[in-house]
């Protein structure tokens, strides 16, 4: 089985570039999920795995949230986002998409979908 955490070196550069100009609505959730604040879970931000950045991810339940901005509408965008999924759902990872407006406007509605989707995840793996 391939190391799912393994990474280009050119991307740790781009991930702490990416860290230090988050999104308002990034910064907002990552206020949220960091220290283990939801289900006791340990969220990584800006995470590289294989040739991509996740926004937010969790290796156990292995989970990525991504937060996406209005340039996700397009639909060049729309099919670089499934194919990215497609190949992050081959090495078991989940991933749970909103949009930046979901966040500045519904941060709990966002919250419990997270923390719902952590604890299905979490019953799965038992």
């Amino acid at each position: 089985m391939r190391d799912i955490h393994t990474y280009s070196n050119h991307l740790k550069l781009q991930a702490r570039t990416l860290r230090k100009n988050m999104t308002v609505a990034e910064q907002i959730l990552w206020s949220k999920i960091r220290r283990r604040q939801i289900c006791d879970i340990q969220f990584l931000r800006q995470k590289p795995i294989q040739c991509y950045i996740l926004d937010f991810y969790a290796k156990v339940p292995n989970l990525a949230i991504e937060v996406d901005g209005a340039i996700h509408n397009t639909q060049q965008a729309s099919l670089a986002d499934s194919n990215r999924e497609h190949v992050l759902r081959t090495l078991g990872i989940q991933v749970i998409r909103f949009s930046n407006e979901q966040v500045l406007n519904d941060l709990n509605t966002v919250l419990e979908k997270i923390k719902g989707q952590i604890l299905k995840l979490l019953a799965n793996t038992h």
